[in-house]
C-alpha cells in the first residue's frame, strides 16, 4: 500500500505551504492519519495526526499554533497546512496512515508510509 505525498518545495520564511496526502480508501477510511518528519542527520519525528473523523487532532509542540493538519475523508486526502514555517522545518515529510481511529504521536501506531516530500525553508 502506497501513500502518495505532494506539495513539498523550496519557501522562505513568512510563506505558506500546504502538503496533500492520498492514501487507499480501504486502508484509511476508519483510520487516523499523521504526519512525520525527518531532518537532514536526525531521527524521523512526529508533525501531526488526525482521527478518522477529523474531528480531533494532535501536534508536536514545535509545531503548535502554525500548522494544521485535516483531511478530507471523500477524497482520501490527509492535508498539513503549514503557515510561518521556519529553517527548522526544513525536512523530508511523510504521511502515514495509523492501526487506531484515534492520532497518536508514535511511530509504532502507524502501519502504511508514503514516500516522502521535501520541504525547504530559507531564511
Amino acid at each position: 500500500v502506497q501513500l502518495q505525498a505532494s506539495g513539498g518545495g523550496l519557501v522562505q520564511t513568512g510563506d505558506s505551504l500546504r502538503l496533500s496526502c492520498l492514501s487507499p480508501k480501504r486502508t484509511s477510511s476508519n483510520n487516523a492519519m499523521g504526519w512525520f518528519r525527518q531532518a537532514p542527520g536526525k531521527e524521523r519525528e512526529f508533525v501531526a495526526a488526525i482521527d478518522w473523523r477529523g474531528g480531533g487532532t494532535v501536534y508536536s509542540d514545535s509545531v503548535k499554533g502554525r500548522f494544521t493538519i485535516s483531511r478530507d475523508n471523500a477524497k482520501s486526502t490527509v492535508y498539513l497546512q503549514m503557515n510561518s514555517p521556519k529553517p527548522e522545518d526544513t525536512a523530508v515529510y511523510y504521511c502515514a496512515t495509523s492501526i487506531y481511529s484515534y492520532g497518536s504521536k508514535r511511530q509504532g501506531d502507524f502501519r502504511y508510509w508514503g514516500q516522502g516530500t521535501l520541504v525547504t525553508v530559507s531564511s
